[in-house]
C-alpha cells in the first residue's frame, strides 16, 4: 500500500464539495439549527462519503464547514489499523465516540480524545469492539475522487494544496 496521505486535497476543495452537497439537498445551515436527524441530512451524508481511508474504515464529512475547520465521522472495524501519517496542513482533534482505539499502547475509550499537532506522525489500532470517531481538521481528508463532482475543473487543482 502507498503511504497514506490524510489530506490529498485542499481545504477550499473540501469546502466547495460541502457547499455543493448542502445546496443540492437544500439544507439550511445559516438560519436554523441543523441536526443529524433532519430529513434531508441522510441523503447529503451519502454524498459526503470519503473514500480516502485505510482498509476497515468508513468515513463521511459533515454538511458544514467552519472558517478553518472541517468535520468528519468514521467507523472502524475491530483490529483495523490507521497507518503512520501526519496532518501537515494543521492540528487535528480526534474524539472517540464509541468503542476504543490504541495509541502508543494506551487504550482510549468513548469520551477520550487525541490532539495531534501539525506535522506530528501518529498511528493507532482499533480496539476489540471497533470504534466510532469524530474529527476536526483545518484541512479536508476527502480524496480527489470524492470532490470531482463539485470542482469545476478538478484536473487543475486536485493534488495541489
Amino acid at each position: 500500500m502507498a503511504k497514506f496521505d490524510p489530506s490529498p486535497i485542499s481545504f477550499a476543495q473540501g469546502a466547495v464539495r460541502v457547499e455543493g452537497v448542502v445546496a443540492k439537498h437544500k439544507l439550511e445551515t445559516k438560519s436554523r439549527v441543523l441536526t443529524s436527524k433532519d430529513p434531508d441530512v441522510a441523503g447529503a451524508l451519502k454524498e459526503l462519503g470519503v473514500t480516502n481511508v485505510p482498509t476497515g474504515f468508513t468515513k463521511y464529512q459533515l454538511p458544514f464547514v467552519f472558517d478553518r475547520a472541517q468535520f468528519f465521522i468514521s467507523d472502524a472495524e475491530a483490529g483495523a489499523e490507521l497507518p503512520d501519517h501526519a496532518h501537515d496542513n494543521g492540528d487535528a482533534l480526534r474524539i472517540i465516540v464509541a468503542g476504543s482505539v490504541v495509541h502508543d499502547e494506551v487504550e482510549l475509550h468513548a469520551g477520550d480524545w487525541m490532539f495531534v499537532p501539525r506535522g506530528v506522525s501518529y498511528k493507532m489500532k482499533i480496539g476489540r469492539a471497533g470504534a466510532t470517531m469524530a474529527y476536526c481538521y483545518p484541512c479536508c481528508c476527502a480524496g480527489a475522487a470524492d470532490v470531482r463532482d463539485w470542482i469545476v475543473d478538478p484536473a487543475i487543482d486536485i493534488g495541489h494544496r
